[in-house]
C-alpha cells in the first residue's frame, strides 16, 4: 500500500551533495519532486539526508528573507477571517466536544498536562493552545510574530507577545516553554533551543511535538506524508537526530513518545487525492471532507496505535527535556 503522488516533472533538484550544517557531513537525497501541497508556494525541493549523523532537511533551503516573504504570502493566506471553514475549526475547537476528542486523538501532545506555574506557548497563533493550559491550571503567556493571529488570542484575553524570540525578556522566568509543531520551522534548531533555555528556571522544561522523520506513515504515504509540508518545514526530526539537537543545545531528554493524530493522517489523504503543483489544495479546507476522512483514518490506524508508540514510529514526537546541570 503507497499512497504517493506522482512525482513533480521538475527536473532532479539535487545533482550535487547539499552539506549538514549541524556537522558539516555531506548528504544525499532521500526523497525529490517535493512542492506545497497546501498553500500553493512556487519551487520544487527535495529532502536530504547526511550521511554522518542521519538529519534530514529541506533541500534547496530559502533564505531567511525568502521564508518571510513566503510565510506573509502563502501561509494560511487562502483562508479567510470569515470562511466557513475557519468558522467551523473555530467552533470545534472551543467546544465541549473538542476537550472529549482530545481524550482520544487530536494534534496537541501536552493538553493532559496538569500542574500549577508558567508557562509560555512560542507560535502561540491564536491561542487555542493557550486555553488548554490555561484550564490545565497554569499561567500563560504567548510568542506570536503573526500580528493578526497575535491580536485574536488577546481578543480571548490572553497576554501574547510579537517580539522574535530572541529580543523577548520576559519579567520573569518560565517553568515550561511550549514548541508545539514550531521546531521543524526554525532557521537553527539549536539556536532556537539556546534562547529557550534562557527563559526557563533552573529545572525549567520545554515541551517539544514535532513530525516524526522515522514515522511509519512516511513509509505508507511518500511524497503525500502532510508532515514534509516544505518548503515551511526545514528540518525533519527523527527520535535520534531530535536528541542530537537537544543535546548540543544543552539538554537532555526526560521523557520521549510518539502518537498519530488521524488529523495528520486524513491530511496525507487529501494530498494523495487532490494536492497539485502551485494551487491550494481545497480538498483539506472542506469541513466536511476533513471530518469524514479524519474519522475514517482514526478507525485504521486505532489497530495499529500501540505497536507504533512503542516503537516510536508514530507520526508525532512528543519530547520533554531539561537544560543539563553543569
Amino acid at each position: 500500500m503507497n499512497f504517493s503522488r506522482s512525482p513533480s516533472p521538475a527536473p532532479p533538484l539535487v545533482d550535487h551533495a547539499s552539506f549538514c550544517p549541524m556537522c558539516g557531513g555531506a548528504c544525499r537525497p532521500v526523497m525529490e519532486g517535493l512542492f506545497d501541497e497546501r498553500f500553493g508556494a512556487p519551487g520544487a525541493f527535495a529532502i536530504v539526508e547526511c550521511s554522518h549523523c542521519g538529519l534530514e532537511q529541506t533541500w534547496p533551503r530559502p533564505a531567511a528573507s525568502e521564508l518571510k516573504e513566503l510565510y506573509e504570502r502563502f501561509y494560511n493566506a487562502g483562508i479567510r477571517p470569515d470562511s466557513a471553514y475557519r468558522g467551523l475549526r473555530e467552533r470545534f475547537f472551543t467546544s465541549g466536544l473538542y476537550r472529549l476528542w482530545l481524550l482520544w486523538d487530536g494534534d496537541m501532545g501536552f493538553h493532559g498536562r496538569r500542574r500549577a506555574g508558567r508557562l509560555l506557548d512560542v507560535g502561540c497563533n491564536e491561542g487555542r493552545g493557550l486555553s488548554l493550559y490555561a484550564d490545565n491550571g497554569f499561567q500563560v503567556e504567548g510568542l506570536e510574530l503573526n500580528e493578526s493571529a497575535a491580536a485574536l488570542a488577546r481578543q480571548r484575553g490572553f497576554r501574547v507577545h510579537t517580539a522574535p524570540l530572541e529580543q523577548f525578556r520576559p519579567r520573569e522566568p518560565f517553568d515550561v516553554v511550549v514548541l508545539a509543531n514550531v521546531l521543524e520551522h526554525a532557521w537553527d534548531p539549536v539556536q532556537m533551543l539556546a534562547e529557550v533555555r534562557r527563559l526557563l528556571r533552573p529545572q525549567g522544561e520545554v515541551w517539544i511535538s514535532c513530525p516524526n522523520a522515522a514515522s511509519f506513515w512516511r513509509r505508507v504515504f511518500g511524497r503525500a506524508w502532510i508532515n514534509w509540508h516544505v518548503p515551511f518545514h526545514l528540518w525533519h526530526f527523527s527520535p535520534a537526530t531530535l536528541q542530537m539537537v537537544l543535546k548540543r543545545a544543552g539538554y537532555e531528554i526526560t521523557a520521549l513518545d510518539t502518537f498519530t493524530p488521524s488529523l495528520w493522517m486524513a491530511q496525507s489523504l487529501c494530498v494523495s487525492l487532490a494536492a497539485r503543483e502551485g494551487r491550494t489544495n481545497r480538498v483539506m479546507r472542506s469541513a466536511p471532507m476533513a471530518a469524514g476522512l479524519t474519522l475514517t483514518a482514526r478507525a485504521l490506524v486505532l489497530p495499529w496505535f500501540r505497536h507504533l508508540n512503542l516503537s516510536l514510529t508514530g507520526d508525532c514526537l512528543i519530547v520533554t527535556a531539561r537544560g543539563q546541570e553543569g
